[in-house]
């Protein structure tokens, strides 16, 4: 259920495959032990073209969506850990961020649900 999706610089996937951050980020959310370790998503999306205030600084923000129930501790703990990971993997990226949003157990829905 949970998808984390990783936007990025085109250059942040230069410095290390797109496969090791990936890792990384499944690892961190696995470790949490908040999901099952099968229904974890990550995906990528490297940037070319973007803007931060005027720069051409590096980039990477994760966009965390989870299903509902679990405490702002456990999120924040959850933001945390993957945070310190991505800062470990890349120390001299200036912007490294993440937010965790909330599905709605009503109205989230798949095919299998159908």
């Amino acid at each position: 259920m949970p998808h984390f999706v990783i936007d990025c610089t085109e250059n942040i996937i230069t410095l290390k495959s797109p496969d090791d951050i990936m890792h990384k980020v499944y690892n961190a959310a696995e470790a949490s032990g908040l999901f099952d370790k099968g229904d974890i998503k990550v995906r990528i999306n490297p940037f070319k073209y973007y803007n931060i205030g005027n720069t051409k600084d590096d980039f990477i923000h994760v966009f965390a969506n989870i299903m509902e129930g679990r405490t702002i501790k456990q999120k924040s703990n959850l933001s945390k850990s993957i945070i310190t990971r991505l800062k470990q993997m890349f120390p001299n990226i200036p912007i490294i961020s993440i937010n965790i949003r909330d599905f709605e157990k009503a109205t989230y829905c798949n095919k299998t649900m159908i």
